[in-house]
């Protein structure tokens, strides 16, 4: 679900309470449970995850009405540990919550249990609501067909527009929200959507057939999240429908899943561009932190040793000229941060969806040009510090060249590193980052230290 900022809520914040073994009486319950029913789920969901008692949150989660419960296990995350929950609550408690919500989220969430408490809760639900959502388990989390419903409003191509309005108000009462009126035929092939104000304007006795419109969009059960979720946003789609095999209409996705998918994504993309794994949830502990992120800070240090060992080659040279020491650094951090700038247009542009062509090598031109110009304003900028505060044109010069071509190089490698590893089918916002800084701080040492060498000795 998407994340959300907790609420204020008048009078005092829940007191932070004793973990206690599920079983072994219940703490006393924060005084906000006594208006729980006039708050909004999400809200609901903040403030029973911010309880830090087992018990409280069980004794919270039986005693609020059916449906009010099952919304807000809904609206908690999956590292709220709502799976859980709905798993302590008992087989009686957990598929009455579980028959309260849409057939997509009971999946989630039952999804997110271990096996063995799943079965115990299917084999609890009525057998048709069972058979949907085991239907759903099939499809992969991160699929079209994981975060479908198959709860929708359809009527036959065949009937009469007063027919489909008859029958749009029966299926209506059985789904929670339907945004669109799906058309097929006798073997609910997808045909088309019909939209609710043509349906009622139109003539009872006038043929839907008339009526209906091409679908704008469809997606596969298979299809990745981050597929749909650029479909709908490219055709602004309140909802897409699913079709399997020859055009089957088998559920929808609605935009508010959709959001979800493009925070998670987005979350993803950012910690993997900073070096974590994903493996890292956002509520890890430090110890799960540590495991995650040293294996790229100990690939950072093998590179930036790689760098820094450019440096022990050039020795006397540094210590004959201190000003050097202090040129190195620069040069080096205006190329990395000319490197960042490009990679993050890149694997930005890669994750909108730009799909390969010939024209993204002229992206990579276009940050070479970039690069170009603003190398040569900096560098001549530095390199004019550089004289005045030494008395040598020479090394005016080499500060010049040294953060010209840097630049120029960081803009290059922003561009094109994370486009071919996208190319070969890698995740360009793991690795991108580690080769564009250990590239743009060796062409920074070694242009720095070369030039002054030639130039200089």
């Amino acid at each position: 679900m998407s994340a959300r900022r907790p609420p204020e809520i008048p009078g005092p914040a829940p007191p932070a309470a004793a973990a206690l073994p599920v079983g072994e009486g219940t703490a006393a319950l924060p005084d906000w449970v006594e208006s729980v029913e006039e708050m909004h789920p999400s809200d609901i969901a903040d403030l029973v995850a911010s309880l830090g008692s087992v018990s409280q949150q069980l004794e919270i989660l039986r005693t609020m009405p059916t449906e009010l419960a099952s919304d807000t296990l809904a609206e908690m995350e999956e590292w709220e540990d709502r799976a859980e929950l709905l798993s302590a609550l008992g087989s009686r408690r957990g598929t009455a919550l579980l028959q309260e919500l849409a057939d997509d989220d009971a999946a989630d969430l039952l999804g997110e249990m271990e096996p063995d408490d799943r079965d115990r809760m299917l084999a609890a639900l009525p057998t048709e609501d069972a058979v949907e959502i085991r239907d759903l388990l099939r499809y992969g989390e991160e699929t079209a067909g994981g975060l479908m419903t198959t709860a929708l409003v359809s009527v036959s191509t065949g009937s009469s527009a007063g027919d489909a309005i008859a029958e749009v108000r029966r299926q209506g009462r059985e789904v929670e929200d339907f945004y669109a009126v799906f058309v097929v035929d006798d073997r609910n092939r997808l045909q088309g959507t019909v939209p609710l104000a043509d349906l009622i304007v139109a003539d009872p006795d006038e043929a839907v057939a008339v009526l209906v419109e091409p679908a704008v969009a469809v997606v596969h059960p298979d299809t990745d999240q981050e597929e749909v979720g650029r479909v709908m946003g490219r055709y602004n789609l309140v909802t897409v429908p699913v079709v399997g095999g020859g055009g089957v209409l088998l559920g929808h996705i609605t935009f508010d899943d959709v959001i979800d998918v493009i925070e998670a994504e987005t979350t993803e993309d950012i910690l993997k561009l900073a070096g974590v794994s994903e493996e890292e949830e956002l509520k890890a502990g430090w110890l799960e932190s540590v495991r995650s992120r040293l294996p790229w800070l100990t690939l950072n240090l093998v590179t930036a040793g790689l760098a820094a060992g450019v440096i022990l080659s050039f020795e006397d040279l540094i210590s004959e000229i201190a000003f050097l020491a202090f040129l190195m650094p620069v040069v080096a951090a205006l190329g990395g941060n000319t490197g960042t700038q490009a990679l993050a247009v890149t694997i930005r542009r890669i994750a909108i969806g730009y799909e390969w062509r010939p024209s993204h090598f002229r992206v990579v031109g276009k940050e070479v040009l970039v690069g170009l110009l603003n190398g040569l304003v900096l560098g001549a900028l530095f390199g004019v510090f550089a004289y005045f505060y030494q008395g040598d044109p020479r090394l005016g010069l080499v500060v010049l060249l040294a953060m010209w071509t840097n630049i120029i190089v960081a803009g290059f490698a922003g561009a094109m590193i994370p486009t071919l590893l996208n190319r070969l089918g890698a995740d360009p916002a793991v690795a991108s980052s580690v080769f564009v800084t250990t590239l743009t701080d060796l062409v920074g040492f070694v242009m720095v230290l070369s030039l002054a060498t030639a130039l200089l000795m």
